[in-house]
């Protein structure tokens, strides 16, 4: 058949189909006909199958309880609540699907409770769903684990994903995925939110740091790892008893948004969105990713929960995704014509889970009425329903007790374990990057007098950054953190330990002249759209640092600098009133990862050298849209001893 001939066929198909599905509906009909066009030219978006086989058991159950379903069981499971705006009075009267705990929510809706009541309420979600009428359909319970079960006091922080990428090291960020799951589980929760596979090309983005590179390629590599982590690998152990759901985020091109603004519109042309934006979905569909979360973002002015192109035909259809797409949190609101409480448009365009606030029951009671005027197909509303069922049948959910007596529910001692510690410690000594190393200062002498300046030393909630027990994170008392360790301490156990000093002043006073100086400092945390910023130019954003450094120098010591960020910036003001320059990331909770590479063994030589390279080049100047010509490249990262792994560049000397 002809590229014409082709076109023409696609086209009348889709139509016809839309047509005959919505009656009426002129509009999607319409669409169709543009997207069709779409689909005969752009041959750049990957063909593949669910890499599940096909199970006729499964198929056939599924199909018995759609055909016993009503219209309201069948709309209750295309829906997920916040904990504040549900009970479990309300999960006994009406047959929602899913609920979660968002960036501040819990069981006592927004503030931090024990361990045990998470169990508690766990618990009796099942039991009073368990005890509905009629066919019994397990609950989803989604939380935003995204560097480690990062809501409950107690539970092991990892590094940010843009330091998991500057590891490199995909069996380390497969071990992490799982050592998630297991905290997860213990909580009562079986679905994450993770992983992010945007591929960030504009640091100003709030979100930055939840992405694992600016490059495709690490973003493809890294992908499918953290998927089996966190779910397992099908045909050994997908699914089990020791792993959760996951979801992989947000699709797609929320990395590409114009200026970086969170929630805003990606304008690049398909080739570019299938070849840089896509990069960590095939593999991550391939590993058996079971749910996919509609980005908030836009693609060229179309609202990614309105997309029917992208979200039906190129994600269900040629990527043969099986799962289900859940909306972001209230992200259906955001189409144009729609509100928290009715967006047929979301569902129409392949959104099968829809995910909202305190109008839930609004939306409930609307979207019945719409499949009830043929505004929404009912052909959609069970497709959508058998994804669903799909995932949480894949799951083991319909035979699965009680969370508590799932194997490791509440089992407070899985959290924050000796095993799952050292493993993120581990992730924090790989995830390192040295940017500069005058005169070889680093490592420092264990038995050397060392003074620690900056506030941000002693916080293990600023160097968790943001999603850390909190939405914005930047709790600021280490007490919240029982379990981890300060930057500060850790450097204090290494030193002292060996026979060294080491004082802490936060503003850089001190009475005993230090052999080194270690200065911590960088972002305070945020998340989202409120970590969006107008420059690259970290004095800028805080100035403080720059003066606290100048103070040092001053001094005429010698300044090894820690920097904690969500992203690189333009520090070479800072760089250069440093004679060494570390690049942190967001370490999570063991911050003596850090002093495991910057302080020798007592003997002498090094503890471990530094690994991390570059997931994202270093700006040369403070405009985001200039990095053509980056100070240090992708890759860049020097080692003890060692030229770095690419081309030598020399450090920056005086700032522009």
């Amino acid at each position: 058949m002809r590229k014409n001939q082709k076109r023409n066929f696609f086209k009348l198909v889709i139509f016809l189909g839309l047509v005959a599905g919505t009656g009426v509906n002129t509009s999607l009909a319409a669409q169709a006909t543009t997207e069709a066009e779409r689909i005969a030219d752009t041959d750049d978006w990957p063909h593949m199958e669910s890499p599940l086989p096909h199970d006729e058991n499964m198929e056939a159950y599924i199909t018995q309880i759609i055909g016993s379903m009503s219209l309201k069981e069948k709309i209750g499971q295309m829906i997920v609540v916040e904990l504040p705006f549900i009970s479990a009075e309300d999960l006994a009267e009406f047959p929602i699907g899913a609920v979660l705990n968002g960036g501040d929510s819990s069981p006592g809706g927004y503030k931090a409770l024990p361990l045990t009541d998470w169990v508690a309420l766990a618990d009796k979600f099942h039991d009073v769903v368990k005890a509905r009428k009629g066919n019994y359909i397990p609950l989803l319970w989604g939380t935003d684990a995204v560097h480690g079960q990062n809501k409950i006091v107690g539970a092991t922080i990892f590094p940010h994903n843009i330091g998991l990428g500057a590891t490199r090291d995909t069996a380390l960020i497969r071990k992490i995925g799982l050592a998630t799951a297991q905290e997860v589980i213990v909580s009562g929760q079986n679905w994450v939110f993770a992983p992010t596979l945007a591929v960030a090309q504009n640091y100003l983005w709030g979100r930055t740091y939840e992405s694992y590179s600016n490059d495709p390629a690490i973003v493809k590599e890294i992908a499918p790892e953290i998927v089996k982590g966190l779910q397992g690998e099908i045909g050994v152990d997908f699914l089990s008893d020791r792993h959760v759901i996951a979801t992989a985020k947000h699709f797609v091109g929320d990395g590409g948004t114009s200026g970086g603004r969170d929630q805003g519109d990606t304008r690049v042309d398909e080739k570019t969105l299938v070849k840089t934006h896509t990069a960590g979905y095939e593999p991550a569909i391939k590993a058996g990713v079971q749910t996919i979360m509609a980005s908030y973002s836009s693609w060229n002015g179309l609202k990614m929960h309105e997309n029917r192109y992208l979200l039906t035909d190129v994600l269900k259809g040629r990527m043969g995704f099986d799962g289900f797409v859940v909306g972001d949190w209230n992200g259906h609101a955001q189409v144009p014509g729609c509100s928290k409480s009715t967006c047929p448009q979301a569902i129409n365009a392949g959104v099968d889970m829809l995910m909202v606030t305190e109008p839930w029951k609004e939306l409930y009671l609307n979207t019945i009425r719409q499949v009830e005027n043929g505004e929404i197909p009912a052909s959609r509303i069970d497709d959508a329903v058998r994804r669903v069922l799909r995932v949480k049948y894949r799951a083991g959910l319909f035979n699965s007790p009680q969370p508590s007596l799932r194997p490791d529910g509440g089992n407070y001692s899985i959290l924050g374990n000796t095993a799952n510690r050292s493993l993120a410690r581990q992730a924090v000594r790989e995830s390192l990057v040295l940017l500069k190393n005058q005169g070889d200062i680093l490592p420092i002498p264990a038995n050397s007098r060392v003074l620690v300046v900056g506030k941000a030393a002693n916080d293990i909630g600023m160097q968790s950054g943001g999603w850390t027990l909190t939405w914005q994170g930047g709790i600021g008392h280490n007490d919240a953190f029982p379990k981890g360790e300060s930057i500060l301490q850790g450097l204090q156990h290494a030193i002292e330990a060996s026979g060294g000093k080491i004082a802490f002043s936060e503003n850089g006073d001190f009475t005993e002249r230090p052999d080194y100086v270690i200065a911590v400092f960088g972002e305070m945390p945020y998340a989202e759209m409120k970590g969006d910023i107008d420059t690259l130019s970290f004095s800028t954003l805080n100035g403080a640092p720059l003066e606290l450094l100048k103070k040092l120098k001053a001094a005429n010591l010698p300044v090894i600098s820690v920097f904690l960020s969500g992203r690189p910036l333009w520090v070479s003001p800072e760089m250069s009133h440093s004679d060494a320059f570390v690049a942190a990331w967001l370490p999570g909770t063991e911050g003596a990862g850090i002093a495991d590479v910057m302080v020798q063994k007592p003997e002498g030589g090094i503890n471990f050298n530094f690994e991390g390279r570059l997931s994202f080049p270093w700006p040369d100047s403070p405009d985001a849209s200039d990095l053509s010509h980056p100070l240090f490249p992708l890759g860049y990262g020097l080692g003890y001893q060692q030229v770095p792994a690419v081309e030598k560049v020399q450090p920056p000397g005086e700032p522009k």
